[in-house]
């Protein structure tokens, strides 16, 4: 069976960096094959990853799509067909596999830009049938989604069972979180786990009024702290893959606190 864990937050807050953490662990416990889907069209969860990207969904979506057009426009392709009689489906599915970016120990997916002008449902239903049917040759999938999450159930139909939305320590942070996580109830995929995540809290402690503003304001529960950490921001500022931090990174050993609880 495939666990899916999904991130979500508003925009700066870390949630890459914590996606890479939550990756780096189930890579190190060796439970199964893990995939990560970069769901925010800026792409570049393969840079923390330490992998090569050349290709996104989105770039395969809109290559198809021009295709499409010319083919309408000369009479070349029939109805719901490509060039040479090949289906839609089976032109994503053959071109998604390919665009896999693969790495020893978990694979990347890039969905890339978003839709363009025009109508995008029929070819979207099949992109997420695709995606879909990759994920389930993993243990693991890992979906780190733009900021908000109206647009996670544009990326899957799968279940997810745990969903993690990240805040920086502020309550302005807190007060973005809470909204996106009452989003979730209004979502075409159901979410069996839902929790807080703090990021880049100073010392790794939160203040007393914060714990109690979480308390107030939050209907999920708050799984963690991830502290500041300098040695993280050096990684950040060189362009070294964050997966590659030691083991004993506060930042990692708080991630691995959390998934630990959570699995």
């Amino acid at each position: 069976m495939t666990t899916t864990i999904a991130l979500a937050g508003k925009g700066g807050v870390g949630k890459t960096t914590i996606a890479a953490m939550v990756i780096k662990y189930l890579a190190q416990k060796k439970n199964g094959a893990v995939l990560a889907i970069d769901a925010d069209p800026s792409s570049n969860l393969n840079m923390v990853l330490g992998l090569e990207l050349e290709w996104t969904v989105g770039d395969i979506r809109e290559d198809m799509l021009a295709q499409v057009k010319e083919s309408l426009v000369t009479g070349g392709a029939a109805m719901g067909t490509m060039p040479g009689g090949v289906s839609k489906r089976d032109y994503l599915d053959y071109h998604v596999r390919h665009s896999l970016s693969e790495g020893d120990e978990f694979d990347l997916i890039a969905m890339g830009r978003s839709e363009g002008p025009g109508c995008y449902c029929a070819v979207n239903h099949n992109l997420r049938e695709v995606v879909d049917a990759i994920s389930r040759n993993y243990r693991y999938v890992v979906i780190d989604n733009e900021a908000g999450m109206e647009h996670l159930s544009r990326r899957t139909t799968r279940d997810v069972q745990h969903l993690l939305i990240v805040s920086d320590s502020t309550q302005r942070g807190i007060s973005a979180a809470a909204r996106i996580a009452g989003f979730r109830k209004e979502l075409d995929i159901r979410i069996e786990n839902a929790y807080l995540v703090i990021n880049r809290a100073p010392g790794g402690e939160l203040p007393q009024a914060l714990q109690e503003y979480i308390r107030q304001n939050m209907d999920i529960p708050l799984l963690g702290v991830v502290p500041a950490d300098d040695e993280l921001a050096a990684f950040e500022f060189s362009g070294r893959p964050l997966v590659e931090l030691g083991d004993e990174s506060p930042v990692y050993q708080a991630v691995r606190t959390m998934m630990g609880k959570m699995l």
